[in-house]
């Protein structure tokens, strides 16, 4: 047992100082392993720390104005008379998805019209090329169009464009519109024109989808405070949506609270796995240190100090590196406003934020201190008779109970920074187990590995396989944390690439066959027929023609919105009364339905009327089969019963509703159509939709075609900031590589030593290496592309409910590239050996 003995610090530290004289390269090239996790910390919280200043800051340029009153529908006039006493600047605007026409090429585009009046925005710009044009084209028949369909139909300032009944001249390019995103702007392209010409475009009539928006400016922000009580009261009566510009702060920060703590989990993971090749190199130097530590204690050292000899070395280096990963965090972050920018509708600052910065050391520290530990706490357990015994055999076995503590402390930092991160301690745990189970995963298989090799080794491959084999199971082998490393940001990639190829596929199976691939909407009852025609006079089958009817739920279960508010126990949302259902009806359900509760009912006969509802949305609603409803369709109330419920395929490229009314009840309502079609090629699509925007401009079309292109730009938009994220732990992937090889070189030597000594030649060392790290190259991206897919699998069939069928060409590509790039980093790191005679490299050695 040691004497106790005064802990005298500053003798601590000149040891752990003349002790690392020789060891301080390999000590950084450790603590390496964490540098890149502390820096996509850091840059993620000063990103997300700028980014709340600038929403702060840039709210009001966000909104365009200090209040936005907004409805689908028109106001009454009582409500417009009201609506024209609020503000001391007043704009209105009308928005809705329309077809536009370009004479000069011929093409047309589905984009969102914004029917404009007034000086909206207040605040910031409609910015435009040339910049007069955001007020130019307010003051005849002009319109803004948004710079991506002006270059997809290489339009010109100057040039014509058919909204409608109405040609505009483009006054200009429309570069971004208030709040608009790079993502919006790919989905639903804008064109602005004035609102006085909305009414001789013909595209405002019974049944079109409108969106109502009301802008004001207030000179003073006290006279909106006074007033927005009651404005909130009248806008609630109306069914619309009321938005100031505080809100409008708290929405568009909430929403970025989501990315960031996206972005912040994706960086912590990395700063694990990084700490995971800490740990495993923290292991294999104090294994080395075993002589060290035994003959310090044969001079009176005690086990504590010479535990904390150690722990001042990695306190320091993990302080240093912390500091360096910090700074490298700080030039990072300057590229992320970059790689998010499609993503965001402002402009974000990149200044240095010194509470990240503490924050990603503090982090950094913690974490790094906490796996080192690990491995540390065995040097209390080094005696003295280890001068005359190398065995530690008998140290591994002793049960340490500071080693448990250590794992319930690192247990508990993982959970307590997901809880920071999510701010909910149930999904904190989620994560953390989620977190545990992929580590648990990947070192099982890499256990797994070591442990088939050695039991079924190929006794009988040539020597060369055979000792490249044996490597994996060796004294300080990197099977483990290298299957972990690289086979984790493999899974990140090959998630991606399976999940973007599942929703493109959905997508082009709903096309395929004898499916709908073009959909019409919003033709009225007197086009119906000659819609119709004109769809068979273009030589393409009317698939499908459905009639639509917009309605609201007056009541459910006998409970109108106003009592629902006051008696909240009834578990109705208020929100259910708010919004306008599309609803349609038919005698017979189609291919994608079927009944899952109830009995469907095709006709209605007299006395009650009974509905098929969509389950999920009966759900949301909270209503079942047997209970009562009333409809408002368009002023008339109509009394229901939910006679049953349906579920319904939502992927199909098809109409589906969640209200279904049988025949017989809605036919003289107000009701526009929707027409669905399948053009066999891009030049026939072209040439109906050009001839659909000619007769008939107020009918809209989706083009299958388009929303492939789409689909397809967001999705790389996406996958570039996934493939962003997913680069930080796949480069410490390879930093922990580096570490392990370099750390594991002195082992390397003896036995390159003794295989040189045996008449080994250096190319038969150099195909040993590189078959070592081809077989580590290749578990690892098959364990990582196993984990993907079952991941994949599991969204696909249980979010995206759709087949899983994956292509095996990107998988074996993804395949043979980590494997390459491992094989390539391993022969780098050992070229030091290879190129140079035994005798001389033991002499450098020692």
């Amino acid at each position: 047992m040691d004497k106790k003995v005064s802990l005298n610090i500053s003798w601590l530290i000149k040891m752990a100082w003349r002790d690392s004289r020789r060891s301080r390269p390999r000590l950084f090239l450790f603590i390496s392993s964490i540098i890149l996790g502390i820096a996509a910390l850091v840059a993620i919280y000063s990103f997300g720390h700028n980014l709340q200043r600038d929403i702060d800051s840039q709210a009001a340029t966000l909104a365009g104005a200090d209040l936005t009153i907004s409805g689908n529908s028109q106001p009454s006039g009582p409500m417009k008379k009201y609506l024209a006493t609020l503000g001391d600047q007043r704009s209105e605007e009308r928005s809705f998805a329309s077809m536009v026409y370009f004479p000069g090429s011929g093409g047309t585009r589905l984009v969102q019209v914004r029917a404009l009046r007034g000086g909206f925005p207040y605040y910031g710009r409609i910015e435009t090329s040339p910049v007069n044009a955001a007020t130019s084209f307010r003051s005849g028949k002009y319109a803004l169009v948004d710079k991506t369909v002006m270059l997809q139909f290489r339009a010109q300032t100057g040039d014509s464009v058919h909204v409608g009944n109405l040609s505009f001249v483009i006054a200009g390019i429309l570069d971004k519109a208030p709040g608009q995103t790079g993502i919006s702007s790919g989905i639903a392209p804008v064109v602005y024109i004035p609102l006085q010409y909305l009414e001789q475009t013909g595209l405002q009539q019974k049944g079109s989808r409108i969106n109502y928006n009301f802008y004001y400016r207030y000179t003073s922000v006290g006279g909106l405070e006074q007033q927005l009580k009651d404005i909130r009261k009248r806008t609630d009566k109306a069914g619309m949506d009321l938005e100031t510009v505080e809100t409008q702060k708290q929405n568009t920060g909430r929403s970025f609270e989501d990315l960031n703590r996206f972005l912040s989990l994706v960086g912590f993971i990395a700063l694990l796995l990084g700490c995971i090749g800490v740990a495993s190199s923290i292991h294999i130097y104090v294994r080395e240190k075993l002589a060290s530590v035994a003959i310090l204690r044969c001079l009176g050292v005690s086990s504590l100090q010479a535990f904390l000899i150690y722990l001042i070395q990695i306190v320091a280096v993990g302080f240093i590196g912390s500091v360096l990963g910090a700074m490298l965090g700080t030039i990072i972050q300057q590229v992320l406003p970059v790689v998010l920018k499609d993503f965001l509708p402002i402009e974000v600052t990149t200044s240095i934020s010194v509470p990240a910065v503490l924050q990603g050391i503090v982090a950094g520290m913690v974490v790094s201190l906490l796996f080192a530990l690990l491995p540390l706490l065995s040097v209390r357990n080094i005696s003295p008779l280890n001068t005359l015994r190398s065995s530690v055999e008998e140290v591994k076995k002793r049960w340490d109970i500071l080693k448990w503590l250590v794992y319930v402390l690192i247990g508990a930092f993982v959970v307590l920074f997901s809880y920071l991160q999510l701010k909910s301690l149930i999904r904190a745990v989620y994560f953390s187990a989620g977190v545990l189970a992929a580590f648990l995963a990947l070192c099982g298989t890499a256990w797994l590995l070591m442990w088939l090799v050695k039991r079924f080794f190929p006794s009988s491959w040539s020597y060369l396989w055979r000792q490249g084999l044996a490597n994996l199971f060796r004294p300080n082998n990197q099977t483990l944390i290298l299957i972990v490393s690289i086979g984790l940001g493999t899974a990140f990639i090959s998630t991606l690439m399976l999940v973007q190829d599942v929703l493109m596929k959905q997508v082009t199976l709903s096309a395929s066959g004898n499916q709908p691939n073009m959909v019409l909407f919003d033709i009225q009852t007197s086009q119906r027929n000659a819609v119709a025609n004109l769809a068979k006079l273009n030589n393409l089958p009317v698939l499908q023609q459905v009639p639509i009817v917009t309605m609201r739920i007056e009541e459910i279960k006998g409970k109108t919105a106003a009592q629902v508010k006051k008696d909240t126990t009834q578990g109705i949302p208020v929100r259910a009364f708010n919004s306008e259902i599309r609803a349609t009806f038919r005698d017979s359900l189609t291919s994608s339905e079927r009944i899952t509760d109830g009995k469907w009912t095709g006709k209605a006969r007299s006395g009650t009327v009974y509905v098929s509802l969509d389950k999920g949305y009966a759900h949301r609603i909270n209503v079942k089969v047997g209970d009562p409803m009333v409809f408002n369709v368009q002023g008339a109330l109509i009394p229901v019963v939910v006679g049953s419920l349906r579920e319904v395929d939502w992927n199909r490229i098809q109409t589906n509703f969640r209200v279904v009314f049988p025949s017989g009840v809605l036919e003289a309502a107000p009701q526009f159509h929707v027409l669905l079609t399948r053009v066999p090629s891009a030049e026939a699509s072209v040439a109906f939709q050009q001839a659909v925007v000619r007769n008939f401009p107020n009918v809209s079309i989706i083009d299958l075609n388009l929303v492939l292109r789409t689909l397809d730009d967001i999705l790389s938009k996406i996958g570039f900031v996934i493939r962003f994220m997913a680069a930080f732990s796949i480069i410490t992937g390879l930093i922990v590589l580096i570490a392990s090889v370099l750390v594991s070189k002195y082992q390397r030597l003896k036995e390159s030593v003794l295989l040189r000594t045996l008449g080994g030649s250096r190319k038969q060392i150099l195909m040993i290496t590189s078959l070592e790290y081809l077989f580590l190259g290749a578990f690892a991206a098959t364990t990582g592309i196993i984990l993907s897919l079952g991941a994949s699998w599991a969204l696909a069939r249980f979010s995206f409910e759709t087949e899983f069928m994956p292509q095996a060409l990107p998988l074996l590509v993804l395949f043979l590239i980590v494997c390459m790039i491992t094989i390539l980093m391993g022969l780098f790191n050992s070229r030091g050996v290879l190129n140079s005679p035994p005798l001389e490299v033991l002499r450098k050695e020692n």
